[in-house]
């Protein structure tokens, strides 16, 4: 195994009651390396999360250098990201937020941008009218290249780089649908065909292996087969499969469908009791509460193996941290996070075991640029 570290991070999505000064201090406490601030739209569709740890409009390069200035004071670096819909769903919506992608790239830029590996998170999300066509998923990577095409040489021009996550955002549609595939990047495949359509290396991606475990696919084949040089960043989260009996009646290849009530009721057949509840499983955070299903040694040493050395950031939605809304809990299970992970990422010192690899945030001086709009790219 190559002896590599990787810094881990936290993503600021489970801290949505704290502002960016009481998130740094609670990131620096625990001992974390850096922050990836989520930075939805305030007036976003979206109601599982809604973290805004940066103040989007008017950001101008004089923010660029305060915000430089506090990372940097309490040891740690950043990236920023919003995860929504940008090629389907509500037209004026998905309109919305392409013109806020744009303005968290633009940021990214006044931040140093790759200088300060300083990267934009986004999801490319899924167009079902498109979908539901002969070809849809073709027709959808087409929409993708329409869509990202231009974006991804704006991010390229500035030097900043765009990442995706590849969550399907399972839960994303009402359980009336059959389908619950909702983000173009939620499967490996994709990912290859959508940089076969954009070849920058503008872009690339996070890549969180609760996801594939949960769609009986294994992590460590995963990362054997992708474009390593696409990875910029990893999710620290994971999945205990449930052995419930809606797994055995729908089968663990299908999500579980919904039904009259009344119906499945009568046949004593399970249905979702949430949109989110269709694939028997839970999310967790590593070493924090029981075992799960992923096998940690041989993700890491395969991501070591083939030079990963970026960071792992700690996304908490589990049900006994995130889930609880209770601060302690949620600060407890990424402490407990980083005690799992740290024999795993970090060298032995007189310390124990500690991350010796942090740099400062460059203090970059860039000229302000003005916001760009989707309308002026195309």
């Amino acid at each position: 195994m190559k002896q590599i570290q990787n810094p881990i991070w936290l993503m600021s999505s489970a801290y949505d009651k704290l502002n960016q000064s009481e998130l740094l201090e609670t990131a620096a406490r625990l001992g974390a390396q850096g922050i990836d601030l989520c930075v939805f739209r305030k007036d976003g569709s979206r109601e599982d999360h809604t973290a805004t740890h940066l103040d989007y409009d008017g950001f101008t390069p004089d923010d660029a250098k305060r915000t430089l200035e506090a990372f940097n004071s309490k040891g740690l670096r950043l990236s920023l990201g919003a995860f929504e819909n940008m090629i389907g769903g509500e037209e004026s919506e998905r309109l919305k937020n392409q013109n806020h992608l744009l303005k968290l790239i633009r940021i990214a830029y006044l931040l140093g941008g790759d200088e300060n590996n300083a990267m934009v998170g986004t999801f490319v999300g899924y167009n079902h009218e498109l979908g539901n066509q002969i070809d849809g998923f073709q027709k959808n990577l087409d929409e993708y290249k329409k869509v990202f095409g231009p974006i991804v040489d704006y991010a390229e021009s500035l030097g900043v780089t765009i990442v995706y996550e590849n969550c399907p955002m399972e839960g994303w549609r009402s359980s009336r649908f059959t389908s619950t595939f909702n983000n173009l990047p939620g499967v490996l495949a994709a990912r290859k065909l959508m940089y076969a359509l954009v070849p920058s290396k503008a872009h690339g991606e996070i890549y969180d292996p609760s996801h594939d475990i949960w769609q009986n696919t294994d992590p460590v084949e995963v990362i054997e087969e992708m474009d390593i040089s696409r990875l910029k960043r990893v999710h620290v989260k994971t999945t205990r499969m449930l052995s419930s009996k809606g797994r055995i009646e729908w089968g663990g290849m299908y999500p579980m469908q919904h039904v009259n009530e009344e119906l499945a009721k009568l046949a004593g057949v399970s249905i979702p009791q949430s949109d989110w509840d269709r694939h028997h499983y839970t999310a967790m955070l590593p070493g924090f509460g029981g075992t799960d299903d992923m096998d940690w040694n041989s993700f890491v040493e395969v991501l070591h193996d083939r030079g990963f050395s970026g960071p792992f950031e700690i996304e908490n939605e589990a049900k006994n941290s995130k889930d609880t809304q209770n601060m302690a809990a949620i600060s407890q299970g990424a402490q407990a996070c980083i005690n799992f992970l740290s024999p795993l990422l970090w060298k032995l010192g007189e310390n124990g075991y500690e991350y010796t690899d942090q740099k400062e945030l460059k203090t970059v001086k860039r000229e302000d640029i003005p916001v760009m709009t989707m309308d002026q790219l195309r």
